[in-house]
């Protein structure tokens, strides 16, 4: 075989010297430095065969795994292309020498070291593969162990995210808490309103006073009354004795009146009293009573309309409707998922005598694409459950009765509301980016300029990111 490609064999010489020279060079280099190594010595074997391309390719496909280009090289001519016999080898390597008057082959003096350097070359793609592997596998445990650690603090109790949605939230509660407004929680139920009546609470001047909390949903219109302001002994059939209402056990404190929506006409008259002049009377009684309490409303449902339809006083919306507060549905906030789904395998884990250490991704993907029509509170149970169907450390859904994880609308939403929702969601999860790798209109199968056409259209915006809330150190760990 002749050899053109070096004058006097002292390429040829070179080419000895390669592999030792790679070897030592990649033991001190890091996965994504070994890419530029295995490049820089494909050039040293292209600059010396006056190649346009050299490659180390797979023996079993021809897949190129690294390959050199000479600068300003045309398009390939692969019947030019001369691959170097690798036996059984793994890997070979080629080079499309298509200059003229270049005969084809390889330096014959060259073929041993030329075969063992590109072993070594195969040996390095996989030991940095296999780093990079590593590398993501650490990432994922040392998240998922802080996302644990962060789910110990109890600065917040159980409100758990960083999403923009949630954070506005929150940042009205810091708002109002310092004042003495009464506060109107709006949301979906399960989207936890007890625990911003609390956050509430917490951070005002009455946090070391008593939180009381009142379901007035869950309270017959007989005895609701007796429960709001008390009664006196014999008021009534039952009443044996005298008892205090939960407006006088919150004094000087805060009451939590949930789903308010739901009280009876006559009730809200009393309320309106209590919240105009801080002043009632127990059932039986005729003494009135002075009492200084802070009121948090919540209600799922729509004031408004109850107000226009009559089932809701305008007076007591107008007292009450001081600082509402609207709590985002889990749809809205699909990124805080993951820490709210390890949240609740550290808080029940022991306690069912499991330890978990991964969500694989297609069961977190599986959890944000559901609707959530029942909110954390529907999370909590289904990550709950997942955990007692689990045998391992993995944690595995339950595919069982009663429990179908896809994305479904909300019922009573138009066509609009979906496809603005659907869009929303696809924004969320590529970050909000329209052009580029992985944006949301290649995601949807949109052009970027017909994706902002219907995103003008439905009115939707990229929510500005609120600034850090100062006191809510574990939500922005």
């Amino acid at each position: 075989m002749t050899e053109p490609f070096c004058e006097g064999g002292a390429f040829a010489q070179r080419f000895g010297q390669l592999p030792g020279a790679f070897a030592s060079a990649i033991v001190r280099l890091g996965p994504d430095e070994i890419d530029g190594a295995i490049a820089d010595f494909l050039g040293q074997i292209g600059e010396g065969l006056h190649a346009d391309r050299v490659a180390l390719v797979s023996t079993a496909d021809r897949t190129p795994l690294k390959s050199w280009v000479r600068p300003g090289a045309g398009p390939a001519e692969f019947s030019r292309t001369r691959l170097l016999t690798m036996g059984n080898r793994t890997c070979a390597l080629t080079a499309d020498c298509s200059g003229a008057g270049i005969p084809p082959g390889w330096p014959s003096a060259a073929v041993g070291e030329l075969q063992l350097l590109a072993d070594l070359m195969a040996i390095a793609v996989r030991h940095a593969e296999q780093q990079r592997e590593l590398a993501s596998l650490r990432v994922e445990t040392e998240r998922a162990g802080r996302l644990s650690d962060d789910l110990d603090a109890d600065d917040f109790e159980d409100i758990v995210g960083d999403s923009p949605p949630l954070r506005l939230a929150l940042t009205r509660v810091l708002e109002v808490a310092s004042t003495d407004a009464s506060v109107v929680l709006l949301g979906e139920t399960g989207t936890g309103k007890e625990l911003f009546a609390r956050a509430v609470h917490h951070h005002s001047g009455r946090r070391g006073q008593p939180f009381v909390r009142v379901n007035c949903a869950a309270l017959p219109p007989t005895l609701i009354e007796s429960e709001l302001f008390g009664h006196e002994r014999g008021a009534f059939t039952g009443a044996v004795s005298m008892r205090q209402g939960r407006f006088e056990l919150a004094h000087r404190g805060t009451i939590f009146l949930d789903e308010i929506g739901d009280l009876a006409a006559d009730i809200q008259a009393k309320l309106l009293r209590v919240l105009q002049e801080g002043e009632f009377e127990r059932v039986g009684s005729s003494q009135t009573r002075k009492v200084d309490v802070r009121v948090v409303a919540a209600t799922h449902h729509d004031l408004d309309a109850a107000v226009r339809d009559g089932r809701f006083r305008v007076d007591l919306f107008y007292r009450l409707n001081v600082f509402p507060i609207v709590l985002p549905p889990l749809r809205d906030r699909i990124e805080d998922i993951p820490r709210l789904a390890w949240f609740f395998i550290n808080r029940r884990q022991r306690a069912l005598n499991r330890r978990f250490t991964r969500i694989p991704s297609a069961v977190m993907t599986a959890l944000q694409e559901h609707a959530w029509p029942g909110n954390v509170r529907e999370l909590e149970n289904v990550i709950e459950r997942a955990m007692i169907h689990s045998t391992g450390d993995t944690l595995a859904l339950d595919d069982g009765p009663g429990l179908k994880l896809w994305s479904t609308p909300h019922e009573g939403t138009t066509l609009r509301d979906i496809e603005r929702r659907h869009i929303e969601h696809a924004l969320r999860r590529c970050g909000w980016r329209i052009n580029g790798s992985g944006n949301a209109a290649e995601v949807l199968g949109l052009h970027p300029n017909t994706l902002r056409f219907r995103m003008k259209k439905l009115g939707i915006r990229r929510p500005a990111a609120p600034a850090p809330l100062k006191g809510f150190k574990r939500l922005l760990a």
